[in-house]
């Protein structure tokens, strides 16, 4: 079967929100960031619908956002069936990309090691550079060495999966990663968010981050420094390009093409 074009994309996306505001917002950041319509979108927000397996059979990639009431190393009801998820995906080759707690709980799923590291949080537009592998990989090769990129999280990955390859970091190892030759990646930073819709996310949960920034005017200044414009921008049209379109292209009838179905 023939690959999809962009117009017939189908995308799962995986959130977990208790904040209807913010659910919203994050699902018209993943349309802004893909640029699909959001009929091309099928969402689950697993925090309050079950998450069924046999939907990844029905996209050509899955998604995972952040989720600002939940830590991925929480263990709600509805952990093991996403953590199952990723896996599954994993082991069918489904492109797969998670976002801040998304590329925590693939982490996570995979064998690699989440932490609380509050001391570390990361609020605001920061600079990250590529590593050696991540100037070599087909999704970060057209990306500048060094680039900026909007974070919040106070969780971060500190060992990843087996196999898993780092390719970019900062002060803070693994800032992205993609696992072994699959089509699985995870960026700390918020591949989803520009600058206005981030300045939504901060203001949104001040509160879980009133220890990191008590004082309004350091807040503000965070909010001032969002960076309107950085190469991370493209990343999921990009991703989706390069493992759905290309990729997909590439496979024969008798293989994970029939995904595209």
């Amino acid at each position: 079967m023939p690959a999809p074009s962009f117009d017939q994309i189908r995308i799962l996306l995986i959130q977990a929100r208790n904040t209807a505001e913010m659910e919203r917002q994050e699902q018209r950041c993943f349309a802004d960031r893909t640029g699909l319509r959001t009929d091309q979108i099928a969402r689950v927000n697993v925090a309050r619908e079950p998450l069924r397996l046999q939907w990844i059979d029905e996209v050509d990639a899955v998604m995972i956002g952040g989720a600002g009431e939940y830590s991925a190393m929480d263990n709600p009801p509805w952990m093991p069936t996403l953590l199952e998820a990723i896996r599954v995906c994993l082991k069918k080759t489904v492109p797969t990309f998670g976002s801040c707690w998304g590329h925590q709980v693939i982490a996570r799923a995979l064998g690699g090691t989440v932490i609380h590291d509050q001391a570390r949080a990361e609020l605001g537009c920061g600079t990250v550079h590529l590593t050696r592998a991540g100037t070599a990989d087909p999704l970060f090769s057209g990306f500048p060495s060094i680039f900026r990129a909007n974070m919040g999280h106070h969780d971060r990955v500190v060992e990843l999966p087996p196999g898993a390859v780092e390719l970019a970091r900062n002060e803070q190892p693994n800032q992205a990663f993609r696992v072994d030759d699959a089509p699985m990646y995870g960026t700390q930073f918020h591949s989803e968010l520009d600058a206005e819709s981030e300045r939504e996310r901060l203001i949104a949960y001040r509160e879980y981050y009133r220890e990191d920034l008590p004082g309004e005017d350091e807040f503000q200044q965070v909010l001032d420094d969002l960076a309107e414009t950085t190469e991370v921008d493209h990343l999921l049209r990009d991703f989706l390009r390069v493992f759905v379109i290309e990729d997909g292209a590439s496979v024969s009838d008798d293989g994970e093409s029939d995904r595209h179905s």
